[in-house]
């Protein structure tokens, strides 16, 4: 070919711009298909890999405490009550006894939801840390058309497989495998195709070395991870207790409404005998008033009471997670079921103080997680104390790379290595220093928290054992007025009746009969709740299908080992 001839066949291949575009699109949809086919994964895929891997934490972490696993989840039931509600295809619920609240509680409950995802969240934390102690893989792909002006002068592609491990001794492993291919737009050349090989490793003899510094964040990834399962076992429990009241203090508001509405529809009685008599001129205006007066008196009273009782409804559906358009009603039965058992006897020896004391402070979630927080700032400090130490690593590397056009060609007299110390002087450590006296106090902070932890359970049991005592009195008490008070109001009719009495006799009487009835079931509900106060301080408190009960062999541990 003349000189002429190859210079107009070099100014195509300059000139034309279809070879390498069409050259550029193929490496582009080559390393697009290869990233595709080596691994890429679709959003809900990698979502379902994470909730297995956390399921599987969350599944021998729950275990430790007598859970069931299969009722966690984090995902919302479709259907669920509230949309129901709103879609009007529910509007009225109940009535409902107490385990049936539990359950919707657990189920639509916005608090119990975030204490659910914030154990989670704890455990895919911790894949994260699992994570960085294993093998891990990165790939990557590229396609290059370079050149200038408006000439294309090369097209390159590579491809490189990269992995790294860190060891419980603090190695760091990294290696990689590369392939480069290159041709040249401007020439007749064939591509050129070279493969490399590295391998680096980094091993800390001082500073950075052993297994309690190294693994120190998955150790206290893990110990969270625990942390959370407890923190979340004993708000379910508190939230059992919570609920409870809730639903106890609208009952006993029920109860007060309905005595009110019953006093009133008495003292209408009155008030009508009174005028009756007012007419036939055998009694005075001064008595028909005065059962007028407390006949109003009271309808004001049912009202505020009828007030009070549509509020704590309210706020319970809120509490609840339910729209406050949903009619609520709740099984009374539940609040004559409370006098019939008492299941605590102050006076028996097992309820003493000291005895309580111990049963405490070997059980309580809070207080055994204050105790390994103490732990976990004495790890620290170690990890304080290595940071002030002189960094002294060995570093070793090796790499080879084929000749150009020869990529599976890899020949030893080409490997090329190194084997060095790196050392890094304690001289500026500043940080490491302000470091080391942080965690100094904050291991001092974690015993004395630990310590506070500690007396105030000591303190809020003898609180519980007063008001148990005295709850379990004031009823014995309340029950003994209402008794009574009953008596009085039927004596006080009949001497009413017999002209023995006047009007303000029988009004002072129903007054009393109200309230003794009013006191006496507050002071079941006080009784019944201060037990419930008294469980969870000893975190014997069992939450199940059956609502709430105390277990019975308080022996045994709390978690398993």
């Amino acid at each position: 070919m003349g000189y002429a001839a190859r210079l107009d066949t070099a100014h195509m291949i300059r000139r034309s711009p279809p070879h390498p575009v069409r050259l550029l699109k193929a490496a582009a949809l080559a390393c697009l298909w290869s990233s595709w086919s080596l691994g890429c994964k679709s959003q809900e895929v990698r979502l379902q890999e994470a909730d297995q891997e956390v399921g599987a934490i969350l599944a021998a972490t729950l275990e430790r405490f007598h859970a069931d696993p299969e009722q966690f989840t984090i995902d919302v039931a479709p259907q669920a009550l509230r949309e129901r509600i709103q879609s009007g295809a529910v509007s009225q619920l109940g009535p409902l006894d107490l385990p049936q609240v539990l359950g919707i509680a657990a189920g639509n409950s916005r608090q119990y939801q975030d204490r659910k995802e914030a154990l989670f969240l704890a455990a895919l934390q911790l894949t994260l840390e699992r994570y960085a102690f294993a093998v891990q893989t990165k790939g990557t792909l590229g396609a290059l058309l370079s050149g200038s002006g408006d000439t294309a002068e090369s097209v390159s592609v590579d491809g490189g497989l990269a992995f790294e491990r860190i060891l419980g001794t603090g190695a760091e492993i990294v290696g990689s495998i590369g392939l480069n291919l290159f041709r040249s737009l401007t020439s007749s050349d064939s591509p050129n195709a070279t493969t490399s090989l590295s391998l680096a490793v980094t091993q800390p003899l001082l500073r950075g070395f052993g297994r309690r510094i190294v693994l120190e964040p998955l150790t206290q990834a893990e110990r969270d991870v625990v942390y959370a399962a407890r923190a979340y076992e004993r708000f379910r429990r508190t939230f059992a207790v919570d609920t409870t009241t809730r639903y106890w203090r609208i009952l006993q508001q029920v109860d007060i409404v309905e005595n009110e509405r019953q006093n009133v529809a008495n003292l209408e009685v009155l008030r009508s005998r009174n005028e009756a008599l007012a007419q036939a001129g055998r009694l005075s205006d001064i008595q028909v008033d005065q059962a007028r007066q407390d006949e109003l008196r009271s309808r004001d009273r049912l009202i505020g009471e009828t007030a009070q009782l549509e509020l704590l409804q309210d706020q319970f559906k809120v509490f609840l997670g339910l729209p406050p358009k949903v009619q609520l009603v709740l099984d009374g039965k539940e609040l004559q079921g409370l006098s019939e058992s008492l299941p605590v006897d102050a006076e028996d020896p097992k309820w003493q103080e000291e005895v309580l004391a111990g049963v405490a402070l070997r059980r309580r979630l809070d207080y055994l997680t204050s105790l390994d927080e103490v732990d976990d700032a004495k790890r620290r400090i170690e990890v304080a104390v290595d940071g002030l130490r002189t960094s002294l690593d060995v570093v070793a590397k090796a790499d080879i790379e084929s000749d150009s056009g020869q990529p599976l060609s890899l020949d030893s007299n080409d490997l090329e290595w190194s084997l060095g110390l790196e050392v890094d002087l304690p001289i500026d450590r500043l940080a490491e220093r302000n470091a080391l006296r942080a965690a100094l106090i904050a291991r001092d902070q974690a015993r004395r928290e630990a310590e506070l932890l500690g007396d105030q359970i000591r303190s809020d049991l003898r609180d519980d054992l007063r008001q148990v005592r005295a709850s379990l009195q004031a009823w014995r008490i309340q029950l003994g007025a209402v008794e009574l008070a009953s008596r009085r109001v039927e004596s006080t009719n009949l001497n009413l009746e017999a002209g023995r009495a006047d009007t303000r006799d029988i009004l002072e009487a129903q007054e009393a009969l109200v309230e003794a009835q009013n006191a006496a079931t507050q002071a079941l509900v006080d009784h019944r709740l201060a037990i419930l106060s008294l469980w969870l301080s000893l975190e014997i408190l069992q939450v199940d299908g059956q609502g709430l009960s105390s277990e019975s062999d308080w022996s045994t541990p709390i978690e398993k080992p």
